[in-house]
């Protein structure tokens, strides 16, 4: 009787923690390079809303040992280790409308959104 030894199976690659769009690519060099020059952008979830999720953005100086670093279009960002299984697969971008400017995420973990579009659930 003879033993068969499976090979092991080629790992598939995960997807990225996070992409980033050209317009907020754009944006953040303008935000590292002026007011927040020295400074990175970390990225995190927190319990808030009526959706349970949002997304938590905030200066720092230097990345934490827990921090995931996101190099994308020749920028960096930072991911709060903990927000990571939330966010894998996430599009950030920069969006300009007639009343608001800022960031936004195309989350395919998200499952739905509140109303006002504050926070999510996965």
């Amino acid at each position: 009787m003879s033993a068969t030894v499976d090979a092991p199976r080629p790992k598939r690659s995960l997807p990225p923690v996070m992409t980033l769009t050209d317009a907020a690519a754009e944006r953040l060099r303008g935000l590292y390079a002026n007011g927040q020059h020295g400074r990175l952008l970390r990225i995190g979830v927190k319990a808030k809303g009526c959706s349970g999720l949002s997304y938590d953005l905030s200066w720092t100086d230097e990345a934490a040992p827990t921090d995931e670093v996101v190099r994308d279009k020749d920028v960096t960002v930072l991911i709060d280790r903990k927000a990571t299984l939330f966010l894998i697969g996430t599009v950030m971008d920069y969006e300009v409308k007639a009343m608001t400017a800022g960031f936004t995420f195309t989350n395919p973990n998200e499952k739905g959104r509140c109303g006002c579009g504050e926070s999510f659930h996965v």
